[in-house]
């Protein structure tokens, strides 16, 4: 059952706040815009707190893809794109609860984990998700001086792979203190790295994508393993999305070699 919302219901006042982190910090929710990525989220096993369409666009969700497990309320398109972060609104905003895992949980299995230390481009975070779910990483580890992930852009550039991976979000400390806790080797990119074809990243990893312009700066002040990518062109560096995708696109072929090779 839907229910219709005027203009100036505080329900939409609430959803607004959701498009600054200050909002998203404080309710510990977040939007996901259109159906597309609500059919993600679903798919995923997640559950909506509240989803607010207009009467076009919830007629159309119904019709096809069934309701989901939530308020539903109707509003304007002009209310509508009040909420949204896009220019062309989709018609449909839904609103969910944070989830994140303790470092312990991504730690607990044997897969390398992804540490974005202080990754503060959306596109480059949430294009590196969707590598780490390609590559069959365990999970991914934000920051906590870089990008949230549930920041709008790094929800729309996940392409759905935020709901569908472990998320957790920590500082240096705490992250070097987990891998020391449960084994696993730091690994990190550098100049003078071992060049990747010749590197073997273990396959209990923290894999480390650095900051933009300044690196690493105050993460992995231990470090196991440096790589380097290696480069023909002149090209000064690579992007941090491209540079961790390859880097984790790798650490799945050392796998793959590492069972290939067991008797």
């Amino acid at each position: 059952m839907a229910t219709v919302l005027g203009a100036h219901s505080p329900k939409l006042a609430t959803v607004r706040a959701l498009r600054a982190k200050k909002g998203r910090r404080e309710q510990k929710r977040f939007v996901v815009e259109g159906p597309t990525m609500l059919r993600e989220a679903l798919e995923a096993g997640w559950v909506p707190e509240a989803l607010f369409a207009t009467e076009a666009a919830y007629a159309e969700l119904a019709g096809r893809d069934g309701l989901p497990a939530a308020q539903v309320y109707l509003i304007t398109e002009r209310s509508l794109a009040q909420l949204s972060d896009v220019e062309s609104p989709a018609g449909v905003v839904t609103v969910f609860a944070h989830r994140f895992d303790p470092l312990d949980r991504l730690f607990a299995g044997n897969q390398p984990i992804a540490l974005l230390a202080g990754v503060a481009d959306p596109g480059n975070a949430g294009t590196l998700l969707r590598s780490a779910e390609a590559f069959g990483l365990a999970g991914v580890i934000f920051g906590n001086d870089g990008v949230e992930p549930y920041n709008p852009k790094v929800v729309r550039a996940s392409m759905g792979a935020l709901f569908r991976l472990r998320l957790a979000v920590a500082g240096p400390l705490e992250v070097e203190a987990a891998a020391a806790r449960h084994g696993f080797a730091l690994v990190a990119t550098s100049r003078a790295g071992t060049p990747l074809p010749a590197a073997r990243i273990p396959q209990r990893s923290v894999i480390a994508i650095g900051n933009e312009r300044r690196g690493l700066g105050p993460w992995l002040t231990r470090r196991d393993l440096e790589v380097a990518i290696p480069q023909r062109g002149a090209s000064d560096s690579l992007n941090a999305a491209v540079a961790g995708s390859i880097i984790f696109y790798a650490a799945m072929q050392h796998l793959e070699d590492a069972v290939s090779r067991e008797p």
